[in-house]
């Protein structure tokens, strides 16, 4: 990296070079790159996704349902290799055009259903079933709510906390400060929301549970970008006693082992899920 000052052109120019630890997946168009038909497995859902913080909301909701005794909500996890551009494939592209994990196609729907971004299937699949989001409307606009506030929110631990303290080719004073800030500023919402609630709209564990806690809980609890001290992340201690008891249930311990190989010989991970015994 240049030591000079950054001035930007007057026209921005892609330079693969720049990109940091993702300058092999990350490009500035969309569409295949390649010819790959998406494999299809005998169950209702098929979800094309992987481990990742977005990839855990949906295999946590699917096991919920599953744990609940619904079983259209049966399905086959198939890994997307990001890393190898697998969500370039031109069958994955047929689900979702903006090429991120996760993606559903839920076959017991004529046409076929696609649903595409992770808060989108939450509340597809929560709908559908009628489980873990309230009815009544001022409980689903508080839970919408945070489920927004979730969707936006994230970007700025992952892409921007995330990116500029563990993945970026050089460390900047300026972004991690910037983003770390942020980061701090959103653990303390969900503290103060979480200071008199349960679960995050209250006493019913709901889709917006399931979308904050593999983000912030995963933060809290697991060391995420190597920044649980930095962050100071014990100091919100409503966060992670809500973590600690989410991450107990028998269903979210299910779905987060999905969609990733193990990284030891402790973990259980599995990289796809066809059968419930999978996971037994």
């Amino acid at each position: 990296m240049s030591d000079e000052k950054y001035s930007p052109p007057k026209v921005w120019t892609w330079d693969q070079e720049s990109g940091g630890k993702f300058a092999n997946i990350n490009r500035p168009i969309s569409g295949a790159t390649h010819d790959k038909e998406l494999p299809v497995g005998k169950h209702p859902m098929q979800l094309y996704s992987l481990g990742t913080p977005n990839g855990v909301k949906v295999t946590v909701l699917l096991e919920e349902l599953l744990a609940l005794g619904h079983e259209g909500a049966e399905y086959d996890a198939y890994l997307i290799n990001i890393g190898n551009g697998d969500q370039f494939g031109s069958g994955f592209v047929e689900i979702n055009p903006n090429s991120k994990i996760p993606a559903l196609l839920d076959r017991s729907s004529e046409p076929h259903t696609r649903v595409f971004e992770s808060g989108a299937i939450l509340v597809y699949l929560a709908e559908k079933f009628g489980e873990f989001i309230p009815t009544d409307p001022a409980a689903r606009a508080e839970c919408m709510s945070w489920l927004f506030w979730q969707m936006g929110s994230a970007p700025y631990l992952g892409g921007g906390f995330g990116h500029f303290y563990a993945y970026a080719p050089e460390k900047f004073e300026y972004p991690i400060n910037r983003f770390a800030m942020e980061v701090k500023r959103q653990l303390d919402v969900l503290d103060k929301n979480l200071e008199n609630r349960k679960f995050i709209c209250g006493d019913e564990y709901n889709i917006a549970d399931m979308a904050i806690h593999p983000w912030y809980g995963y933060l809290v609890l697991k060391n995420a970008y190597n920044a649980a001290e930095f962050l100071d992340v014990k100091s919100y201690k409503n966060v992670v006693r809500w973590a600690e008891e989410i991450s107990e249930r028998p269903a979210f311990k299910r779905g987060a082992r999905v969609g990733r190989p193990p990284s030891g010989p402790e973990d259980n991970a599995i990289p796809e899920r066809h059968n419930a015994s999978d996971l037994d």
